[in-house]
C-alpha cells in the first residue's frame, strides 16, 4: 500500500467520489476524496499526496486559488484542473502558474485515468524534484525543525492595533490561548505569529483541524494509537501531542470535537499526559495548546456541545478576531499586501489595483472574511496577464460563478431544481442518459457507476414525478 500512488479528488459533484475512487483503487492507487478546496488544504497539512486532481467550480475557494495554495505550500505536489467550462486562455494561465494538465469535462474514465498516468510518469522540474517518500511524522519533525519566518498580521484597524499590542505578553509564556472568530478572519495567522513571537518558535508547530477528521480518528490522531488498538490500526501511529512536544499544538475548530474526547482533552491539559489509543503506559509531554473556533461560544457551552470547564481551561487568553467588515479601513491595506504576494509568489511584475476595483472592495460586506479578499487579489494578479493594473472585470469576469457578488445569486433562482447535491446527483444522471440514448448501462460507465444504481435512482425520480 506504501508503494501505490496517493491522488487527493477535490470536486463539490458527491457523485463523482465514488467513481474516482472505484476507477483508480482497482487500477493500483490510494484514493482520498474530499468536497471543497478548504477541506483540501486542510488534509495537505496532515498528509503527502502525490497528485491532486481539483476541479475549478467549488463554493468557498475555487480551484485556481487552491493551486495557488499548493504551489506555495506545497511546491512538490502535482496538481491538475478539472473544468467543465472548458477556456483556453484559463488553460493556458494555469499551465503556465503550476497545474501539470488540464481536463474539461466531460470526460471519458479511460481518458481521465490515462491522463492521471501520464502526469505522474512526467518529470518536475530539477528544483522541484521530490525528496525519498516522507512520513506525516517525518514531514513534521522536518518542517518543525525550520519553521516559517516574517509572519506578519496586517491591519492599521483599532481592534487590530489592540490585538497587536496584547500579542508580546500573550506570546512569552505557555499558557494556553483560544481564538475565537469567523471562518476567514486569520485565526491560523494568528496562532501561527504567537507560536513564532514565543520562546519556543525553535520547537515544532503542530496543526489538527478537529473538523474534518472522523469522529472515530479523532482520538488516535490526537494522541497516537498502537498497532492493533483498533481496526485499521496496521501499525503505531504519533499523535498531534506527541509530535508537538517542547512547541506548539494548534487544535483549530476545537468546538467540533466530541464530548468524550473533550474530557480527555481536559485531563491532558491537567496532567500533562497522554496516553495512545490501545497503550497501557502514559507519555509526558509539553505542549502549548492554541484553540480556534468559528462557533457562537455561548451557544455551544449554554447547548452543551462544549465541556465549560475544558473552556476555561482553554481560555486563559480568550481572543476575538474581529471580521473584515468590522474593519473595512484595512481592506486596501490587505489588498495591496495580497497583490505583492501573489506577484512575488508568480514571478510577476509589479501590479496594482484600479479605482474602480477598490471602490468595489470597500463596499463588499466580505462574508468570507480575510480568505475571501485573498482569493479575489489572486485571481486578478493572475488573470491580468501581463497588465500592471488589475481591473475589476480580472477579478469579476462573468467566467466565474461570483462575478456579481453583491446581487442575490442567480444561479439558484435560475434553476431551482440543482440547489441540493440530490438534484446534482439526478441531474449528473438524467444528462447522461440523454447524452448516451437513454442507454442505462452507457451512462452508468460515464458515470462509473452501476446500471443497478441508475434503475434504482430513475425508479426513485419516477415515483417523485421528478425526470420531466
Amino acid at each position: 500500500m506504501a508503494n501505490e500512488p496517493h491522488l487527493l479528488f477535490v470536486d463539490d459533484e458527491n457523485l463523482l467520489h465514488n467513481l474516482f475512487e472505484r476507477l483508480f483503487t482497482r487500477n493500483g492507487f490510494q484514493v482520498t476524496c474530499c468536497a471543497s478546496a478548504l477541506q483540501a488544504m486542510d488534509l495537505l497539512k496532515v498528509n503527502t499526496y502525490d497528485l491532486v486532481i481539483t476541479d475549478f467550480m467549488m463554493p468557498d475557494m475555487d480551484g485556481f486559488a487552491l493551486l495557488g495554495h499548493i504551489r506555495e505550500n506545497h511546491p512538490t505536489t502535482r496538481v491538475i484542473m478539472v473544468t467543465a467550462h472548458a477556456n483556453v486562455q484559463h488553460a493556458v494561465r494555469m499551465m503556465q502558474h503550476g497545474a501539470i494538465d488540464y481536463i474539461p469535462k466531460p470526460f471519458t474514465t479511460a481518458e481521465l485515468l490515462d491522463r492521471v498516468k501520464a502526469s505522474l510518469e512526467a518529470e518536475l522540474p530539477a528544483d522541484e524534484a521530490v525528496p525519498a517518500r516522507e512520513s506525516t511524522a517525518a514531514r513534521g519533525s522536518r518542517s518543525a525543525a525550520t519553521p516559517k519566518t516574517g509572519v506578519t498580521y496586517i491591519g492599521e484597524s483599532p481592534s487590530i492595533q489592540r490585538l497587536k499590542a496584547v500579542l508580546p505578553r500573550v506570546s512569552t509564556n505557555a499558557a494556553p490561548v483560544f481564538i475565537q472568530g469567523e471562518s476567514g478572519t486569520g485565526k491560523e495567522v494568528l496562532a501561527r505569529l504567537i507560536h513564532e513571537s514565543s520562546d519556543r518558535s525553535k520547537g515544532p508547530y503542530v496543526t489538527l483541524n478537529c473538523a474534518n477528521l472522523p469522529r472515530e480518528l479523532v482520538e488516535s490522531h490526537l494522541f497516537g494509537h498502537k498497532k492493533g488498538a483498533f481496526t485499521g490500526a496496521i501499525e503505531d501511529m504519533t499523535g498531534a501531542f506527541e509530535k508537538a512536544d517542547g512547541g506548539t499544538l494548534l487544535l483549530d475548530e476545537i468546538t467540533e470535537v466530541d464530548l468524550p474526547i473533550q474530557a480527555k482533552l481536559l485531563r491532558v491539559l491537567q496532567e500533562r499526559e497522554i496516553q495512545r489509543v490501545g497503550a497501557s503506559e502514559t507519555n509526558t509531554v509539553d505542549v502549548r495548546v492554541i484553540a480556534t473556533s468559528n462557533r457562537n461560544l455561548s451557544d455551544a457551552l449554554s447547548d452543551g456541545i462544549f465541556r465549560e470547564d475544558l473552556y476555561h481551561r482553554l481560555a486563559v487568553f480568550p481572543v476575538t478576531v474581529p471580521p473584515l467588515r468590522d474593519r473595512s479601513g484595512d481592506v486596501t491595506l490587505l489588498a495591496n499586501h495580497f497583490v505583492a504576494k501573489y506577484c512575488a509568489l508568480y514571478s510577476l511584475d509589479e501590479k496594482s489595483l484600479s479605482e474602480d476595483l477598490l471602490e468595489h472592495f470597500q463596499h463588499y460586506p466580505w462574508p468570507g472574511n480575510v480568505r475571501e479578499l485573498e482569493n479575489m487579489v489572486q485571481r486578478g494578479v493572475l488573470l491580468s496577464a501581463e497588465r500592471s493594473v488589475i481591473l475589476k472585470s480580472d477579478v469579476y469576469d462573468d467566467f466565474f460563478s461570483d462575478a456579481d457578488p453583491l446581487q442575490e445569486d442567480a444561479s439558484a433562482t435560475a434553476n431551482p431544481k440543482l440547489s441540493t447535491i440530490d438534484d446534482m446527483e439526478r441531474h449528473m444522471i438524467l444528462e447522461a442518459l440523454k447524452e448516451t440514448g437513454n442507454n442505462q448501462q452507457a451512462a452508468a460507465d460515464k458515470l462509473g457507476i452501476s446500471a443497478r444504481t441508475i434503475r434504482n435512482k430513475l425508479r426513485k425520480y419516477r415515483d417523485e414525478g421528478a425526470t420531466d
